[in-house]
């Protein structure tokens, strides 16, 4: 049975390995030793394997047979699969959470626009990616849902990394980003759900090698 302590310490644990994944400093396929990650943060082995089940539920890691637990493959098949996921359920929230729309709910998702478009670094412009697309659906009000989104996100942020490490990245605004927040000030909802798809399948297109 898992306490609170262990269950603090599972989130800590997730958070700093799932980071490592994302910024690409723990590579795909690489293991993940449950006693070096132990011996590591001084747990004990309970809120590592806790830890691992929500890296899995993030799509940052995988239990692979005999093989134990490694990071996720960065592939064309799980490229499309979180692509395909996101771009389906981020809709549904986009469309629960529209109507919800207050003038502050909009100013926060300029804010993240902003943060964006006036980023230096890849990594101040992924945050702020996540705030944005975080700040759209925030209103729906359906936290299972939310919770599948944020891990989905910390799978695509992984994406834009490996993109940004093996062509670079440079500052830029985000024209998608613009159009979807004028689409909802406009309270267009279908439009604003057509773009935020369509702006989603854009990073399989990007990230998949052409045919």
């Amino acid at each position: 049975m898992m306490t609170d302590e262990n269950t603090t310490t599972a989130g800590r644990i997730a958070e700093a390995i799932g980071e490592r994944i994302i910024s690409g400093e723990l590579q795909p396929d690489a293991p993940l030793r449950q006693d070096h990650i132990a011996r590591e943060f001084n747990s004990s082995h309970v809120p590592v394997r806790e830890a691992f089940r929500q890296l899995q539920a993030q799509h940052l890691v995988v239990a692979v047979p005999r093989r134990g637990v490694r990071v996720a493959p960065l592939n064309i098949n799980s490229v499309k699969e979180i692509a395909e996921m996101r771009a389906a359920l981020e809709v549904v929230a986009l469309r629960n959470a529209a109507p919800k729309l207050t003038s502050s709910h909009l100013a926060r998702i300029e804010l993240a626009l902003i943060e964006g478009d006036t980023a230096q670094t890849i990594q101040e412009f992924e945050m702020a990616n996540r705030a944005f697309h975080h700040a759209l659906v925030a209103p729906c009000a359906m936290p299972r849902l939310l919770a599948s989104l944020d891990g989905l996100q910390l799978a695509n942020s992984r994406l834009v990394f490996a993109m940004a490490r093996s062509s670079g990245w440079r500052p830029r605004s985000n024209q998608d980003h613009r159009l979807i927040l004028q689409a909802l000030r406009a309270r267009n909802i279908d439009q604003a759900c057509s773009l935020l798809a369509r702006h989603i399948q854009t990073i399989e297109r990007l990230a998949l090698p052409s045919s």
